[in-house]
Parts: C-alpha cells; sequence; structure tokens
C-alpha cells in the first residue's frame, strides 16, 4: 500500500508539472500574440498595411482566441476594401468577447456603412446605453453616422451634438458636425466646427475635402481653393483628392 501511495503520488506530481508547463507555455503564447498584436496596431496607424497585416495574422496564430487581433485585422481589412474579409473577422471578434464594447462599437459602424442600417443602429444603440461604457461618444459618433447615411440630419446632430457634451474635443465628432452642418446650409456653424477640428488635431484628406466644400458655400473662394491646394499636394493618391480631381 505504501509502494501504491508513492506511485500515485508520482504519477499525481508529474501530472501537476506537466499541467503547470502547458499552462506557462499557453500563457508566453498569449504575451507574445499582445506583443504582436501591439505592433500590428502601431503598424496599421502608419497606414504600413502589409506589415500591420503580418504582425496581426501572427498573433492570431498563436493566440486564436485573440479578439482584439480580429478586431484590428478587420479594420484592416476595411481599409483595403475587403469587406467579406472584414465581416468575418469583425464576427469572429464579437463572438469571442461578445461584451466588448470596442468590438460592438466597430462592427456596429461597419454595419452601418455596409447598408445593414438598422442592424448597425441596434447594436451602436445598446453600446452607448451599457452602464460600463466608460467612452459612450465614440458609439454616439458612430449613431450620427448612421443617421447620416440615412440623409436623418437632425437626428444625426443630436447624437454628434450628445458626444460632444461628453467629450468637447473628440475630434471625429468635430469632424462630423462640420458635414452635418455642410448638408443643411449651416455654413458658418460649419466652419466653427472646421476652426475647433483643425486645432485638436492633423488634417486628413476627408478634412480637407469638407472644408474646401464649406469654404466654397460659403463664398470663400480663396480659402477654398487653399484647402483644394493641401488636399492634391499632401494627399495626392487618396480617394478624397480622385473624387475632387473627376469633379473638376
Amino acid at each position: 500500500m505504501r509502494i501504491f501511495n508513492l506511485l500515485f503520488s508520482s504519477f499525481l506530481l508529474i501530472n501537476v508539472i506537466a499541467c503547470a508547463s502547458i499552462d506557462d507555455a499557453k500563457t508566453v503564447e498569449s504575451d507574445a500574440a499582445d506583443i504582436y498584436l501591439q505592433l500590428g496596431v502601431r503598424y496599421l496607424n502608419l497606414n504600413k498595411l502589409e506589415i500591420a497585416r503580418e504582425n496581426l495574422q501572427h498573433a492570431i496564430r498563436l493566440d486564436s482566441k485573440n479578439a482584439q487581433a480580429f478586431n484590428a485585422l478587420a479594420f484592416l481589412d476595411e481599409k483595403l476594401g475587403k469587406m467579406d474579409e472584414a465581416r468575418s473577422h469583425y464576427q469572429t471578434a464579437i463572438s469571442l468577447t461578445p461584451e466588448d464594447l470596442g468590438v460592438r462599437n466597430n462592427y456596429g459602424r461597419f454595419l452601418c456603412e455596409e447598408g445593414e442600417t438598422q442592424k448597425g443602429i441596434e447594436l451602436l444603440t445598446a453600446t452607448t446605453n451599457d452602464r460600463l461604457n466608460e467612452r459612450p461618444w465614440l458609439a454616439m459618433t458612430n449613431l450620427g453616422r448612421c443617421y447620416m447615411k440615412l440623409a436623418q440630419y437632425g437626428e444625426a446632430q443630436t447624437y454628434f451634438e450628445q458626444a460632444l457634451q461628453l467629450n468637447e474635443n473628440y475630434a471625429p465628432a468635430l469632424l462630423e458636425m462640420q458635414k452635418v452642418h455642410y448638408q443643411q446650409g449651416n455654413f458658418s456653424a460649419a466652419k466653427v466646427y472646421l476652426q475647433r477640428y483643425a486645432q485638436q488635431t492633423e488634417q486628413t484628406p476627408e478634412s480637407l475635402l469638407i472644408a474646401a466644400q464649406i469654404e466654397g458655400a460659403s463664398g470663400n473662394l480663396g480659402m477654398a481653393k487653399h484647402y483644394e491646394t493641401l488636399l492634391l499636394t499632401k494627399f495626392p493618391l487618396s480617394t478624397e483628392a480622385k473624387r475632387f480631381k473627376l469633379a473638376r
């Protein structure tokens, strides 16, 4: 009996060590996956998309349940116009972490942009109203964008204003306020938000295009030309620059 107890104890010890080794290996892989995720997001922000993809895919190979890697990969696919792949990756991310507010916010925005507006609005409304949401202005801004898609400008403006009440310097909401006032013909109000936006962040192709449109509609042709020139010289390959050239 004593020999049996010793053998059983030895077997149990070996199993504990083996399990600990497996757990340690999983932890190492998970930590490594997070590092590759961070690298992928960094390259994504720098618009180095192929390098970003390599890092994000490697993160997923190391940790197939890394929802944030799938979320980032979906956003990258959007930038490349690969909408089917983006949808698949968003759905994987949300299945892995259905309560993740960031994933829900991104997927809701994606649905609206892909024409599934009602589904997007429902998801973003639930995200906005979630009591655990510490940054509801993100989903509010995306809700406003959904209503812009429906040309419901009053509803859209309400959400943009709510977002700015919570975070007055949130640049995406400031940009959207330019658009919604422009669409409603309130050019002086649009210019106020144009100036506020410029104080918060660097101009993008999208912001330069709307700035040129606002100034042109206001009759300030000199400033309109200034923004047009900036768009064409700083971002000549952008979709906005190509659209502007076609409209000439």
